[in-house]
């Protein structure tokens, strides 16, 4: 498969032969949904908490006789039917850890990045530069690579690239990332992907070897 390589306006300088062994992989609907699940599963923080009976204040005198008062008996004011009192069967801390093994997210990505290809959801461009960090800079450099459309756009590393960083922040529509940061969740959550040449070798090198398990 051969995919355009732009420039920063749009113009295609050349083209690229795009791996079949990554964007033509067989792709597997259950694999991304797996992935997809423990990526969301592992973001949860699982801090939530809420009290049982025996951690509200209160409560530690019977709140009248056991007998006699034709009143429902009850032993403490910090019973779960009592205001202010425990909770039954809510939330405690708790890890969402998801296990996964790295050939299997791998072949997810592959699945997930040849639903891309197969869309022509895939823009290279040769280099992705800007002079400054404006906000502004970086929605028309996009509008001109993939119009009003959201895009997630893959960098082979910092250097250089600082302006790109900080100038994509505050724009909802796009993110930007390290290529060896690539997953399952930014891939399908975009409408297009954006490929700096050297991130598409960095790419083509992690995931090129199907049997590669490390």
């Amino acid at each position: 498969m051969k995919a355009d390589v732009v420039d920063m306006l749009g113009k295609k300088v050349k083209e690229v032969e795009l791996s079949p062994a990554i964007f033509e992989s067989p792709i597997n609907i259950d694999l991304m949904h797996q992935a997809y699940t423990r990526q969301m599963a592992n973001s949860r923080l699982g801090t939530h908490d809420t009290l049982t009976r025996g951690e509200v204040s209160g409560g530690g005198k019977k709140p009248w006789r056991q007998k006699g008062t034709g009143r429902a008996r009850q032993g403490s004011t910090r019973a779960p039917q009592w205001k202010g009192g425990g909770k039954v069967h809510t939330p405690h801390p708790r890890k969402y850890l998801q296990k996964m093994p790295l050939k299997m997210r791998r072949a997810a990505l592959r699945s997930a990045l040849s639903v891309r290809a197969s869309e022509s959801a895939i823009v290279v461009v040769d280099e992705f530069k800007l002079s400054d960090h404006k906000c502004q800079d970086m929605q028309q450099a996009m509008k001109g690579l993939v119009g009003n459309l959201s895009a997630l756009l893959l960098i082979s590393g910092k250097e250089g690239k600082e302006n790109v960083i900080l100038a994509s922040r505050n724009n909802p529509m796009m993110k930007v990332i390290l290529a060896n940061y690539l997953n399952v969740r930014d891939l399908l959550n975009y409408d297009r992907l954006v490929l700096e040449l050297p991130s598409l070798k960095l790419i083509e090198k992690n995931l090129g070897n199907p049997d590669k398990n490390t």
